[in-house]
């Protein structure tokens, strides 16, 4: 199917929630304000609900419970509450997807945010954008699984969603991945113009005409976090590291090799956004 007709299926590109649509423009703004932002989610009671159940999840381990929306942001902060009010958006728009194990790719989600941001900030790139840009750079896979469902369900069975080789079976299969899939979600959904180059060109981040580190970033996060759940250990790390995307961006590759590092949780508990 042409990318052209996929998108035009029905469901496969959900429209944004009216405070989604007010969250997006914020990322544009220099001063945001924090009890407005507070106050516009809890205008959603749906979304404010499925914030609170992620936020007070296993995966974030807060030391204490959060009970509203101005709490979350005081304890988890902005960058991570609006990505998150974002991505519960995206859990109502794709509730059940075919055959993707909807846990397991908020788990992937999640890990891959958290490790835009841990590998962004030493290198002084914009954690904001770096973090939603992680959450979000792989729901292109909910798009083309709704769009052309028998069609992704044979590619599941021959090349497993999360495995590094994902891209490169869809690029041959169809002509487009889930990246230049999510990134016209993204223009859908107005997010910001870096954000959306970020997703589009996360499989090869420095091979087009618009250099976007954080498509570089979004790169490394994304096979760390894979690699996570294929349960890979260190030999196999350092054999599959990107090195030449590693190395344009000037990051220590000591800090995603490791076995053990702080950005990547092992919880079950992702709680789905749905």
């Amino acid at each position: 199917m042409q990318i052209e007709k996929l998108l035009k299926q029905p469901n496969a590109l959900p429209a944004a929630p009216k405070v989604v649509r007010k969250l997006i423009a914020t990322f544009d703004q220099e001063e945001v304000d924090m009890n407005q932002v507070a106050a516009l989610i809890e205008d959603d009671p749906v979304l404010t609900a499925k914030l609170l159940k992620m936020a007070n999840s296993a995966f974030f381990g807060l030391t204490r419970s959060v009970s509203n929306a101005k709490e979350a942001i005081n304890v988890m902060g902005l960058i991570k509450v609006r990505a998150l009010v974002i991505a519960a958006s995206f859990g109502e728009g794709f509730h059940c997807v075919g055959s993707v194990n909807m846990n397991q790719f908020w788990r992937y989600s999640l890990n891959s945010a958290n490790l835009a941001r841990y590998i962004a900030l030493p290198i002084r790139i914009d954690e904001n954008t770096a973090f939603t840009s992680g959450l979000i750079h792989n729901i292109g896979e909910l798009v083309m699984h709704v769009g052309m469902p028998e069609a992704m369900i044979d590619l599941d069975r021959s090349v497993p969603m999360l495995d590094l080789k994902r891209a490169k079976a869809e690029k041959g299969l169809f002509g487009y991945s889930y990246a230049e899939v999510g990134a016209a979600l993204a223009r859908e959904w107005h997010f910001p113009k870096r954000m959306i180059t970020a997703i589009e060109h996360q499989c090869a981040p420095f091979e087009n005409e618009t250099y976007e580190p954080i498509a570089g970033v979004v790169h490394i996060a994304s096979w760390r976090a894979r690699a996570e759940e294929g349960h890979m250990r260190s030999e196999m790390l350092i054999n599959t590291y990107p090195d030449p995307v590693g190395l344009a961006l000037g990051i220590d590759p000591d800090i995603v090799v490791g076995e053990e590092i702080p950005a990547l949780t092992r919880t079950e508990d992702a709680s789905e956004p749905a």
